[in-house]
């Protein structure tokens, strides 16, 4: 057998004895011996979707630049270079898989020494193949909850993270069927895709329907808000660091676009990236690769990527904030999300879900959606979108009961939409409660089913 060729075993079905991870998997074997190879190939080839080998260090380190490799098998002892001083010599440069020590020496020091280097896992020589495939499997199931979590960690910090609706594209209005039907047909291309429309259309509802939809649906969707990540740190966040790679770097960090390894990357608010990084994110589009911060390899790296924009990226060409050749680089498919005015009866059927949601999550009564309440929330502009709605339903849960004067700043929106945000609606409500209880607001706090101390504290900012 070659010692060069990868084996793309094209779509093995999964090992329910070890995980459903492996199937998906890409490995990389090193090992001097060719019997060792071809034995793990025939033991990992049917199972996994790319297998590839390397007889010595060299050819291992040619191998990483040209494929991304989900974990590498390592053996230690071999002619030029050993596999520990290997592995920590590519720790150093860029190099995050996970590593399985093949070793004939069980001993402490051994041990110690694999740590130190990088390795996770070490299996000792001889081994069973049901002993690599759970090494292996352990490796996959690691770093598929090491990813998950960082993904999740890094949602719930964003300001815009939203837990309703955010699978769910729905409505019946043919603005809305529109979209729904050109996300239908582009899901399941490689094409990137450029979401615009006004704040709180559910560009982030879209983008995680083309991905529910695409062949990458079983691996990560990783949200990043470009907007809400400070300026000095979105390169380390986007494309990883080696340890040391600048001051409070004590770890090499895998970056969010390596999280999303085979699956997809939603880019939001693209048109606040600094422009510095305009240059990075073209190339990171046009040749496929990371290259972490402090590190000397471009690390290979395979996903779909989802812009998102409510601003007028033509008109920030013209000023120069904008690279014109990342424009068109992302413009390949354009889905505009319609604002809410222009969807009729859609927000009778938001208005109605995401009153069933509030209710159960805040374990509160719903509040019901009378023919007066139906008819304002028809009439209303929503120029805050979904987003706007969602909130106004919450306030409503919370408070048990709509605004009062619901129907006057539906029709009074378009004459002063300045004075109609939520939160003086908010005000309003609460004020009006407690000119009906003549300022108790013992009373006050009990009939809004809120706490003394909120409305004090709201009436302070009020100076009321």
């Amino acid at each position: 057998m070659s010692e060069d060729p990868a084996h793309d075993t094209a779509g093995p079905a999964a090992d329910p004895q070890f995980g459903p991870w492996l199937a998906q998997a890409s490995i990389l074997v090193v090992d001097d011996e060719p019997g060792m190879r071809n034995f793990l190939v025939k033991i990992l080839g049917p199972r996994c979707r790319l297998i590839a080998e390397a007889a010595d260090t060299k050819q291992a380190s040619q191998k990483l630049d040209q494929q991304h490799f989900d974990v590498v098998i390592l053996d230690n002892i071999m002619p030029g270079q050993n596999g520990l001083d290997w592995l920590a010599e590519q720790r150093a440069v860029g190099f995050f898989a996970d590593v399985i020590l093949m070793t004939a020496y069980a001993d402490l020091d051994t041990a110690i020494g694999a740590l130190r280097a990088g390795a996770v896992d070490f299996v000792l020589k001889p081994f069973r193949s049901n002993q690599l495939l759970n090494a292996v499997a352990r490796c996959l199931d690691r770093i598929r909850l090491q990813r998950e979590n960082d993904v999740l960690h890094h949602e719930l910090k964003s300001p815009g993270h939203q837990i309703f609706l955010r699978n769910k594209l729905l409505g019946d209005s043919r603005a809305i069927q529109n979209v729904r039907q050109t996300i239908a047909r582009v899901a399941p291309l490689p094409t990137s895709v450029l979401l615009t429309g006004k704040s709180g259309t559910g560009k982030e509802v879209a983008a995680r329907s083309l991905h529910a939809l695409s062949g990458r649906s079983d691996k990560l969707f990783v949200p990043i808000n470009c907007g809400a990540i400070p300026a000095d740190m979105i390169e380390s966040e986007l494309f990883g660091h080696l340890k040391g790679a600048f001051t409070g770097a004590g770890r090499a960090r895998e970056g969010l676009f390596m999280h999303a390894q085979g699956g997809t990357v939603f880019l939001d608010e693209i048109g606040d990236l600094p422009f510095s990084l305009q240059t990075k994110l073209l190339r990171v589009l046009e040749d496929r690769r990371v290259r972490p911060v402090g590190s000397e390899r471009e690390v290979p790296f395979d996903a779909r990527f989802i812009f998102a924009t409510n601003a007028d990226l033509p008109k920030r060409v013209e000023a120069g904030s904008f690279r014109a050749d990342l424009f068109f680089r992302i413009n390949v498919v354009q889905i505009h999300l319609p604002p809410l005015k222009d969807r009729g009866d859609d927000v009778q059927e938001l208005a109605a879900l995401f009153m069933r949601e509030f209710a159960q999550q805040l374990g509160m009564p719903p509040v019901a959606i009378d023919d007066r309440v139906r008819a304002a929330l028809a009439r209303y502009d929503w120029p805050g979108n979904i987003r706007e709605l969602r909130n106004l339903i919450e306030r409503t849960v919370i408070l048990s009961g709509f605004p009062e004067d619901i129907e006057r700043i539906a029709s009074d929106g378009d004459d002063d939409r300045g004075g109609q945000s939520l939160a003086e609606v908010e005000r309003r409500h609460i004020l009006s409660v407690l000119r009906e209880v003549k300022g108790d607001r013992e009373e006050a706090a009990r009939r809004l089913g809120i706490s003394r101390k909120t409305i004090d504290r709201k009436c302070v900012s009020w100076n009321v």
